[in-house]
């Protein structure tokens, strides 16, 4: 399997899977994807149903993952995915358990690992897999993130203690829950770096990029991401939606996913698994009042937002209106001309803060092709949505993924199940749970006095000079 970057010209060399791994963002500043999606059919599939019940989700991962790296010893890639989904890792041994909502609804349990977030899932695979080449190598790698909420300590769980890295991790200063600012401010660990900007998210995203767009001092500070730019990160995602797909869908017929979604990763999975031919009959986008991505399903317009127009919203971890995995749809909604996409990405939104597709015959096609619908919800919608859920069936869902429910509900089809994919546990979200119930949500042990540990964190000035002079420093 060969990989090509969003915005690269026909003759670029195509790097293979471990290269990309290790390089993160294109050096053009695209994103990487496959030469072309690998195709399942049923055979295929019923092949991993048979695997999934027999041996479990560490092996389903092994079967899916090992159509995107080719280049490696089966028996090492099958060591790597007991390891990352294990029982001591994992809570549930079914890794993303399933279970049945009221109203045709389906709810994917993504919460189970160290970090009570999706983002374990795919972080604990990155973990390995990083070390794994790495070793191979015989050479450092230094993360460079930003999170918005949960990949930060996703990746910082994921990632200490392994040989050879060491971890940047940029904040939106005071833009997280007190929950989640602890889990990542509270660990003590030298290879573990959390820098608090003054700033958005979209801040923190684009030092990441600028850092990286240097390639002098990225190949000298051998930098890397764990942020869903990572093609490692989105395809380890793919997995789940397969594992969700065979739970549900016994008979093998279609079913619909609901995700909630700031950056475009968690939802591009899904793009990837219908491509390859999964089953997937509508993919429901939910956002919360930062409404960028609904606005482009629905109008044909991508406009991004300025800092002051980004809200600080009670599902905090979808406060964003620069979606970096966006590109890697437009990529293939403009049926993979690079050109283009290098006129829309490197000039138009860099220019003009948007562009328009709304009069395009790719747009035209958009939900026929692709699946995508959209909508967004309202702080009163996810109160409205976690009450709605706890009454009717006894389960307590975080803000993230109330949004989904919310916007699930309007694109419910008869005999197609909708799967909503879970964001997080409740925990992480205190305040909005206890304003939505009445009561504070169950804290697991491990838990317990997060929020009064000693914290380490730097604070920074959105300043890419800053943040390379404190890399450089380290």
């Amino acid at each position: 399997m060969r990989y090509l970057s969003t915005r690269g010209l026909p003759d670029d060399p195509h790097p293979g899977f471990w290269d990309i791994l290790l390089e993160g963002l294109a050096p053009d500043g695209g994103l990487y994807l496959p030469d072309s999606y690998p195709q399942v059919d049923a055979t295929i599939l019923q092949s991993w149903r048979e695997i999934l019940d027999d041996e479990g989700y560490p092996a389903l991962a092994q079967a899916v993952l090992s159509l995107y790296i080719d280049d490696i010893d089966p028996a090492d890639l099958t060591r790597i995915c007991e390891s990352a989904y294990s029982p001591e890792v994992f809570s549930s041994p079914q890794v993303v358990p399933v279970d049945e909502l009221d109203g045709g609804l389906w709810l994917a349990h993504l919460s189970g690992g160290p970090t009570a977030a999706f983002k374990d899932i795919a972080m604990q695979l990155l973990g390995r897999l990083f070390e794994f080449e790495l070793a191979r190598r015989e050479r450092g790698l230094t993360i460079l993130g930003a999170t918005s909420g949960d990949t930060g300590s996703a990746a910082e769980y994921a990632m200490r203690g392994r040989t050879g890295i060491r971890v940047f991790m940029l904040t939106p200063a005071g833009r997280m829950t007190p929950f989640q600012q602890a889990q990542m401010f509270s660990l003590d660990d030298p290879s573990i770096v959390n820098i608090a900007v003054d700033g958005v998210f979209d801040d923190c995203q684009d030092l990441v990029k600028e850092v990286s767009a240097d390639l002098y001092f990225k190949h000298r500070h051998e930098i890397g991401a764990v942020n869903s730019i990572n093609w490692a990160r989105l395809v380890a995602q793919v997995v789940y939606y397969v594992a969700s797909w065979l739970r549900v869908s016994r008979d093998g017929g279609p079913v619909s996913f609901a995700v909630p979604t700031g950056n475009f990763g968690d939802i591009m999975a899904g793009h990837v698994a219908r491509m390859m031919g999964l089953p997937i009959d509508t993919l429901v986008l939910a956002t919360n009042e930062n409404n960028v991505l609904d606005e482009f399903f629905s109008t044909g317009v991508y406009r991004i937002r300025s800092a002051a127009e980004t809200l600080a919203t009670s599902s905090p971890s979808m406060d964003i209106s620069k979606a970096s995995n966006f590109e890697r749809f437009v990529f293939d909604l403009v049926g993979r001309d690079s050109a283009r996409v290098r006129e829309l990405f490197g000039d138009r939104l860099a220019n003009d803060g948007e562009f328009d597709l709304s009069g395009t015959p790719e747009f035209a096609s958009i939900r026929q092709r692709f699946g995508f619908v959209s909508g967004s919800s309202s702080h009163a919608d996810r109160l409205a949505a976690i009450a709605d859920v706890d009454r009717r069936d006894g389960v307590l869902i975080d803000p993230h993924t109330a949004d989904a429910v919310t916007v699930a509900r309007r694109h419910v089809q008869p005999g197609v199940p909708m799967i909503v994919l879970e964001t997080a546990l409740p925990v992480k979200f205190s305040a909005t749970i206890q304003e939505a119930t009445g009561r504070l949500p169950e804290r697991p042990e491990r838990f317990i006095g997060l929020e009064d540990r000693p914290r380490h964190v730097i604070e920074m000035a959105d300043d890419v000079a800053a943040l390379k002079a404190l890399i450089a420093g380290k």
